[in-house]
């Protein structure tokens, strides 16, 4: 039973902030890289930025770099996204995944076993 339920999307001014969670079950959390991907409209699923199972390693993608920072917490089995300084084209469905590392969450196409199903998050100018 495998899952991966992100929370916290919704609407918010530009320049505004968000918090994303994703909660983990059924996979050894620990052990698993978890990052965070996008998908606007029309456009494909983009990397957001990942953190490697202790949290000592985290990678963000340019668009987002200085504004969103990634945290995990395991004794919760949850990886956060704290979006700070938002803007209209971070509008997406954000989505959470698990990967076995960092360069397979960057691989093209992502070399994830898990998703989460997604939340919206719209940044209204």
């Amino acid at each position: 039973q495998v899952q991966l339920v992100e929370s916290g999307g919704g609407l918010v001014q530009a320049g505004g902030s968000l918090r994303l969670s994703c909660a983990a079950s059924g996979i050894l959390f620990s052990i698993n890289t978890m990052g965070w991907f996008r998908q606007a409209p029309g456009k494909e699923r983009e990397f957001v930025g990942a953190v490697s199972p202790n949290g000592g390693r985290i990678l963000y993608a340019d668009s987002v770099k200085g504004r969103f920072t990634i945290s995990r917490d395991n004794a919760r089995n949850t990886v956060y996204l704290q979006m700070n300084s938002l803007k209209p084209e971070d509008t997406a469905v954000y989505y959470c995944a698990a990967a076995g590392s960092i360069a397979f969450m960057t691989s093209i196409p992502p070399r994830t076993n898990f998703w989460g199903q997604g939340t919206q998050v719209t940044v209204s100018s």
